[in-house]
């Protein structure tokens, strides 16, 4: 027998009901737990390199001059960066999911509405990906060959992408390795070919304003809206990082979250916006794909498109097909397993036309912001208010347990986060911050006044005790189909660690 089947009983004994529980939505042992910091700042890097991050900085450079714009759009995504770091102790801590932490806030049932919502954007966003980067590969062969056909690339190009993501989060992270450096060399080029291009026609980068008049604030809240997504599922990645057992210093837990959430993220954001503003200075037009794929010809157009299809492949393995599927996994087990799961985010992602999308993408951002922000609001104080980081973990995966509230629905999430999202959704450019505090505040008020005196949770009656923390006190959480959840040491994890579909 293993290490796991004999070293402690479990927590909350029996069998987990099975259409609670797959393998790639069980938490992550501490020894599956592979990717470092160096690791995280590719994933980030290939994640902000994306399409709409070159119009922020072009919107900005409209009404304010380019070092003014440089500064409001790092400090937003500063402010981002830490604050997703509250939601990705959720990975670091007890390895979990994003949409199976939601089972607290929202109930066992109820769960699958705010995660399904999340699911359904992320597939979209590979689909706007996909059709971006089967454009460039289109670009590429027409060049050579004179064949042109986008949907033959579409597909042939979500294939790829599928079967890499399908393979594991050690696949992930080997693209990424990969692709975030040639993005960086890539664009260096594409701002000092956009610098040139300025300067021919007289015109300073740093010094050019257009004529309207978007203020400061504006362009600070659109950047904070503008990670809403991973914001909230940040866990989904955070769950396999490397992190220091054995102790309660937050920082110290997530060191690795720090350096690169505050590190590449604000920096890779603001370099690509500049690119973008300085193509708008430069053509006119905020994309600088089209700007320099009009001027440039042989090995330059080649290397350029290839940075276009890295871009879209780095970022729909981590940002948009990992958060896809684990919904779509949670919400359909036991007959939808990871793998199945990321082919349907494949589909649904092409079913919903992305190319059409594209011609409204601003209005798509802030009408899907406004909901996700109010989830993050939630989950922040849900894990950091309610429980103080501790959780029953398995209880998540129990139909009767303490998750199940009122017919498998915590009424407290569901109403803040209705409620929450609708005032967001017509707040405009406040959308992110009216979402995130009246989420914070209005699902505090329902849990102390309705919740908490009706469903008892164990966490909280336990006076927070510490067998409900895992990284923090050197413990993984396991299961085993035969003996249920145990919290173990890690030390006693032993062989049946290393086999899940999901690595």
């Amino acid at each position: 027998m293993s290490n796991v089947e004999t070293a402690t009983a479990p927590i909350a004994g029996g069998a987990t009901r099975s259409h609670l529980l797959e393998e790639s939505i069980l938490p992550v042992l501490h020894t599956q737990r592979t990717i470092g910091t160096l690791g995280f700042v590719w994933i980030w890097i290939g994640l902000a390199v994306i399409i709409a991050t070159f119009q922020l900085g072009a919107a900005g450079v409209e009404s304010l001059p380019l070092w003014q714009v440089v500064g409001v759009i790092l400090a937003a995504n500063v402010a981002l960066a830490l604050l997703m770091t509250l939601t990705a102790d959720i990975g670091t801590e007890h390895g979990l999911s994003f949409a199976v932490y939601l089972r607290a806030p929202f109930g066992t049932s109820g769960t699958h509405l705010p995660a399904l919502f999340r699911g359904v954007v992320a597939a979209i966003w590979f689909g706007i990906q996909t059709y971006l980067g089967a454009l460039a590969i289109n670009g590429i062969v027409e060049y050579l060959t004179g064949f042109s056909s986008w949907p033959l690339w579409y597909a042939l190009f979500a294939v790829v992408q599928i079967w890499n993501t399908a393979c594991g989060i050690k696949a992930v992270e080997k693209l990424a390795d990969i692709a975030a450096p040639a993005i960086i060399a890539i664009s260096i080029w594409m701002y000092y070919t956009l610098d040139v291009m300025a300067q021919t026609k007289g015109l300073n980068i740093w010094n050019w304003v257009g004529g309207k008049d978007t203020t400061i604030l504006t362009l600070f809240l659109a950047n904070m809206a503008f990670w809403s997504t991973l914001a909230i599922d940040i866990p989904n990645i955070t769950r396999f990082l490397k992190v220091e057992e054995g102790t309660k210093s937050f920082v110290r837990r997530n060191r690795h979250v720090f350096l690169a959430q505050l590190i590449a993220l604000p920096a890779t954001q603001t370099w690509v916006a500049v690119i973008g503003a300085a193509a708008f200075i430069a053509a006119g037009n905020w994309d600088p794909i089209t700007v320099i794929q009009g001027s440039a010809t042989g090995f330059s157009l080649i290397i350029l498109l290839v940075m276009v299809i890295l871009a879209q492949w780095s970022t729909n393995n981590a940002a948009n097909l990992i958060p896809a599927a684990l919904t779509f996994v949670n919400a359909g087990t036991p007959w939808v397993g990871y793998r199945t799961a990321i082919v349907l985010a494949g589909i649904i992602g092409t079913l919903s036309m992305p190319w059409l999308i594209l011609d409204n993408l601003f209005s798509f951002l802030f009408s899907y912001g406004s909901f996700l922000a109010t989830i993050g609001g939630i989950m922040v104080a849900d894990y950091f208010v309610i429980r103080r980081r501790r959780l029953n973990v398995p209880d998540l995966y129990e139909a009767d347990g303490q998750f199940r509230f009122l017919g498998g629905v915590n009424p407290a999430g569901l109403v803040t986060w209705l409620v929450g999202g609708a005032a967001a959704f017509y707040s405009g450019s406040w959308a992110f911050v009216v979402g995130f505090a009246l989420g914070f505040a209005l699902y505090l008020l329902l849990m102390w006044l309705w919740v908490l005196p009706r469903y008892p949770q164990a966490e909280i009656t336990s006076r927070y005790s510490d067998r409900f923390l895992a990284t923090s006190m050197s413990h993984s959480w396991t299961y085993h189909p035969d003996r249920g959840f145990s919290r173990l040491p890690s030390h006693q994890l032993g062989e049946a660690s290393t086999h899940r579909n999901d690595l």
